[in-house]
């Protein structure tokens, strides 16, 4: 949801190039409708986190605002699907809700980064956080299962997420690598 207009934007704002997030997608697999709730409570609030917006609603290039005033064309996000996975009875109810974990984080200033969704392969109850490291099997490597944050996490290991490029690295060194502008 957050694509290179917000980049282009906050860049020409803060007076700064380059990418405005890391530089690797990461995608965490959530147990149940609670964990999904708290991973777009915290992809909502990322916008607020970096101090480009003070509430996800003033950001136009967002999930909360892609559910909360879905655009007539070109939705990204159906919503009656995720009315189906909360099991909550009305969009307006809906609506309101999402509004309501938003809300509650604010107020609890909850804006601290959360390593649990940002460095982890699963989220979730040990059942499932175990399951998805077993259906992994010799690639699980090194992950760990641990409990995080009052979740259970699949996490990566910290070498994951080393950005120095050398020349060690193969495919990925400072000859092969683009800036960009």
């Amino acid at each position: 949801m957050y694509g290179s207009n917000g980049v282009n934007y906050n860049n020409k704002r803060k007076q700064r190039q380059g990418a405005f997030w890391e530089d690797r997608y990461y995608a965490t697999a959530v147990d149940t409708d609670k964990y999904l709730a708290k991973c777009m409570v915290y992809i909502d609030l990322n916008m607020v986190r970096a101090g480009v917006v003070a509430h996800p609603s003033d950001y136009k290039c967002s999930g909360y605002h892609e559910i909360q005033n879905p655009p007539k064309r070109y939705r990204i996000i159906d919503r009656r699907r995720l009315l189906d996975y909360f099991s909550i009875q009305g969009e307006e109810a809906f609506l309101e809700e999402h509004r309501s974990w938003i809300d509650e984080e604010l107020r609890n200033n909850s804006l601290m980064r959360d390593h649990s969704w940002s460095e982890s392969i699963a989220i979730g109850s040990r059942a499932f956080t175990s399951s998805i490291k077993q259906q992994l099997s010799s690639r699980a490597g090194n992950r760990s299962v641990i409990l995080e944050n009052g979740a259970t996490i699949l996490k990566e290991p910290e070498i994951s997420y080393n950005t120095v490029f050398d020349c060690k690295k193969g495919l990925l060194s400072h000859k092969n690598t683009y800036l960009w502008r």
